[in-house]
């Protein structure tokens, strides 16, 4: 009898965590979705889940404080058990800026979150996915971003440069722990409905650029969660260090 994926989807409390955790759910996973602050938002979707008759639970963590994901990892594993699978979506995302009035503190915020938090996660993943280290495997799919690709020019530079990051991260570790029963994948989600365009302080973003994309419409979460669950499962074996662009064409 196959044994159950156990997944972390970190940032699950709302948007394409949310869509994705509970499509994982529905498709047989144990979830837990990490949360910063929405507790009534994680625990809702833990709620929903367990509505339909599947396994899930919310831990709060910080995964831009190392401590906190190390204790995050410890409750998974006695409340679950070890991962199999590990969505990297949380991010950080600050109100639309040119690099001039860019700040060290303001950049401290989205790289620790950004870059060292998905890191880091990756890092403890790793660690109980590992053959090497008497684990059955596992994949790791990180949500990156079109801006990757884009630059975000007058918006968001700093976020772009940290999913950036993110991509060249994808595609070392995809190599890395390929010997080792690992796939590392990414999606590069752009012009999505979610609440995060509030936080850049434009909360009709996509609606502003839709007309600019070749399909001339914003994406919604379940179309990134489709893609993400896709990477995470069987059907996928055989792909590590790639990338699907979910941008409408952009």
């Amino acid at each position: 009898m196959a044994q159950q994926n156990i997944t972390l989807v970190t940032g699950g409390s709302r948007g394409i965590g949310k869509a994705t955790a509970l499509l994982l759910a529905e498709r047989g996973h144990k979830v837990c979705i990490n949360y910063r602050q929405r507790e009534d938002e994680a625990l809702a979707v833990v709620q929903t889940i367990r509505q339909k008759g599947g396994s899930a639970i919310a831990i709060a963590a910080d995964i831009s404080d190392e401590r906190q994901i190390l204790a995050m990892f410890s409750q998974i594993d006695q409340r679950l058990g070890p991962i199999t699978g590990l969505v990297n979506n949380a991010a950080r995302l600050l109100p639309q800026s040119r690099v001039e009035q860019l700040t060290a503190p303001r950049l401290s915020e989205i790289f620790a979150a950004n870059i060292s938090g998905s890191i880091l996660c990756a890092r403890e993943a790793v660690k109980r996915m590992s053959t090497q280290y008497h684990g059955r495997g596992g994949a790791i799919v990180n949500v990156s971003s079109a801006a990757a690709r884009l630059g975000s020019a007058f918006e968001y530079t700093d976020y772009a440069a940290s999913k950036g990051a993110i991509d060249t991260f994808t595609r070392g570790l995809s190599v890395e722990v390929a010997g080792v029963g690992i796939r590392v994948n990414a999606v590069r989600p752009g012009f999505i409905y979610t609440d995060m365009h509030a936080e850049g302080g434009e909360a009709d973003r996509v609606e502003r650029v839709k007309s600019q994309l070749p399909m001339a419409r914003g994406g919604q979460p379940i179309e990134v969660a489709y893609a993400i669950a896709w990477l995470l499962s069987e059907e996928a074996s055989y792909v590590t260090g790639s990338f699907i662009d979910l941008a409408g064409g952009k």
